[in-house]
């Protein structure tokens, strides 16, 4: 292996993108291993430890000036899959999850699909849009609220998990109208 190449592969930031590929099967343990509501504190504070080192991988990559290509292509891996592993998860308990879950699923890939076309064309959209962060912070918002108190009531993890999905929705559309005008400027170029 080149120096360089292991550099790239095996900067701060990347290993951290690798733990939270690692925390995925930890947080899928702890969690259907879970029997009283506290230990399901146990598979937050494991999503919480991922979110964190997703929000300092990026910082440290900027800061220090470790922004690689291995890097911007798993780090978004990591957190889809994160975020897929959680909600399907949570589908088992909270049968309203499987919408999210689902949802998740047409929303990424349409994503992943339109991003490798708008690549191929010489488009590279560079990091999440405001409301892709907004969307993924109602997301933990309500994944740490359901992981933390999964007794509440049903209508209210119903409005929690319904809140979820017309955010969820609204950053679907606005990433599909702003590819659709990257699209059509692409076209008159």
């Amino acid at each position: 292996m080149k120096k360089e190449t292991a550099r790239e592969y095996f900067s701060i930031p990347n290993l951290l993108s690798y733990f939270r590929l690692i925390l995925i099967p930890v947080y899928l343990v702890v969690y259907f291993r879970a029997e009283e509501p506290g230990d399901y504190v146990w598979a937050a504070l494991v999503i919480a430890v991922s979110g964190f080192t997703d929000m300092f991988d990026g910082k440290i990559a900027r800061h220090f000036n470790m922004i690689t290509e291995w890097g911007k292509l798993i780090d978004p891996v990591a957190d889809k899959l994160t975020m897929a592993s959680v909600a399907l998860s949570l589908a088992f308990d909270f049968p309203l999850m499987r919408a999210v879950f689902a949802l998740y699923v047409v929303k990424e890939g349409f994503m992943g699909v339109m991003g490798l076309i708008m690549l191929r064309r010489g488009f590279k959209l560079d990091g999440a849009m405001w409301y892709g962060k907004v969307c993924t912070a109602v997301t933990y918002a309500v994944i740490f609220v359901l992981l933390l108190f999964p007794r509440l009531p049903s209508e209210w993890q119903t409005a929690l998990i319904s809140v979820q999905i017309a955010v969820t929705l609204m950053a679907f559309a606005l990433y599909a109208a702003y590819y659709r005008r990257v699209w059509k400027r692409m076209k008159k170029a």
